[in-house]
């Protein structure tokens, strides 16, 4: 309990107003479709009802009262988030300290670890083998703290490496297999191939940007993964030796490669890629249907992700989205679970899709997709986070990690400061933080 509230204690200003609420408890027949002899769970989700995202939840809620009718009744409550991503957070963050946590919540995929760590949310009841093969191996991994599942994801995300088929086409440059990808040095190669046609074409190899907030780390870890580095310690509380490593060191010393040989611009050009003025772009998996409804003229392709050197095949590609938790308040684990299991699985992972085109956590959701087994751009992008995907840093320390992870990209890559310093840093800005967890 220290822990958490010493967590909470610099966000109890935007909390207040929220203090004093308690978990709804009414009586059967209070709430419509609530009837004698049903188990009452309460859940809430971070989306405005009329949203295409807050129908789908509220429409899986009503699948699974009626799947479930004469055992649970699950009453959903929207509290979105405002334009800074608080108001969502604020409120859990409030009903920790006052009480009134749902007994269903949503997490965002990366923060699940510091909702673990502060007692928010609590292990889910144990699902079989079976149950978790049932879902991409990002989101059991994603929701993994300690050995213990904490959450499912309803969706999954991904970042592609686009390129423009015309341009490749016209330098006659092969894109090679998903299970072969460029490494750095082929890719630097390419790139240096394609900077005269480039140079003609008034545009850059590359399309890139190190923006602030969680773009970059959510698109830039991977050159850190695929040589065999990771942020953080497996237990989330140990950055030093990890975040400041010689792997970490050398993918940022690659992007500062990239910029100083101006394969890249440093100011960012609005649709410098969609204009055709750029070879290859990383980007979310949402530009694929940007491409195709906006941009027509752009023959579009799915390039393997970019490997160090020194990757040997292991998991490293982008993944991480909105997960379903059972808070610490719940008194009916198996029941939250159950809420849990419908509102992240395959009739919930299609709808997700459906309404709002963001991708579905488990196989058969993808399965029964059929853009997923006709395009070929959607096909790849399936097939990087089934075979390749890899969650952000587990650390309940997550927002100073990511934060850090931008701050010395655009440090080294952008300003050619010294790597190492930088990088070592960031290790004191980021234990600064962890000391709340690891002091005894």
């Amino acid at each position: 309990m220290k822990k958490r509230l010493l967590c909470l204690l610099g966000i109890l200003f935007a909390a207040g107003c929220f203090t004093g609420c308690q978990q709804k408890d009414p009586e059967p027949g209070e709430v419509a479709g609530y009837d004698e002899g049903e188990e009452y769970l309460s859940i809430w989700v971070h989306s405005i009802e009329d949203t295409e995202e807050g129908q789908a939840y509220k429409q899986s809620v009503e699948s699974f009262n009626e799947a479930y009718d004469g055992q649970y009744f699950a009453d959903i409550e929207f509290v979105p988030r405002n334009d800074s991503g608080g108001g969502y957070s604020d409120k859990v963050n409030a009903s920790v300290m006052a009480g009134g946590l749902p007994d269903v919540l949503t997490v965002d995929g990366p923060n699940v670890s510091a909702y673990a760590a502060n007692g928010i949310i609590q292990p889910l009841a144990e699902l079989t083998e079976e149950e978790k093969s049932e879902y991409l191996p990002s989101i059991i991994e994603q929701g993994t703290v300690n050995d213990e599942l904490y959450a499912l994801g309803v969706m999954e995300s991904s970042v592609g490496f686009y390129y423009n088929k015309e341009i490749i086409e016209e330098a006659g440059i092969e894109i090679p297999d998903a299970d072969d990808p460029w490494t750095w040095s082929e890719f630097l190669e390419i790139l240096e191939e394609l900077k005269p046609l480039m140079d003609e074409k008034n545009g850059y190899p590359l399309d890139m940007t190190f923006p602030v907030g969680e773009t970059s780390i959510y698109y830039f870890a991977p050159f850190v993964w695929s040589g065999g580095g990771e942020l953080v310690s497996d237990d989330g509380l140990t950055v030093d030796g990890y975040f400041n490593s010689d792997r970490t060191a050398a993918a940022m010393e690659y992007f500062r490669t990239i910029v100083e040989n101006e394969y890249m611009s440093e100011a960012p050009i609005d649709h410098l890629f969609e204009s055709g003025r750029a070879a290859f772009k990383f980007d979310g998996a949402w530009e694929v249907n940007t491409v195709y409804t906006s941009y027509p003229d752009i023959e579009l392709g799915v390039a393997p992700y970019i490997v160090s050197d020194d990757w040997e095949g292991e998991a490293y590609t982008p993944t991480g989205s909105w997960a379903f938790a059972a808070s610490s308040e719940t008194e009916d684990v198996a029941g939250a679970t159950e809420l849990v299991k419908w509102m992240s699985g395959t009739e919930s992972g299609i709808r997700i899709w459906e309404m709002t085109k963001n991708f579905p956590s488990t196989y058969e959701a993808f399965e029964n997709i059929d853009v997923f087994q006709t395009d070929e751009n959607y096909s790849a992008l399936y097939g990087q986070l089934s075979n390749y995907g890899h969650p952000r840093p587990k650390t309940p320390v997550y927002p100073q990690v990511s934060t850090s992870f931008q701050e010395v990209l655009e440090s080294v890559a952008l300003s050619g400061k010294d790597v190492q310093e930088e990088l070592d840093k960031a290790v004191e800005r980021i234990d600064s933080k962890l000391e709340r967890y690891t002091r005894e």
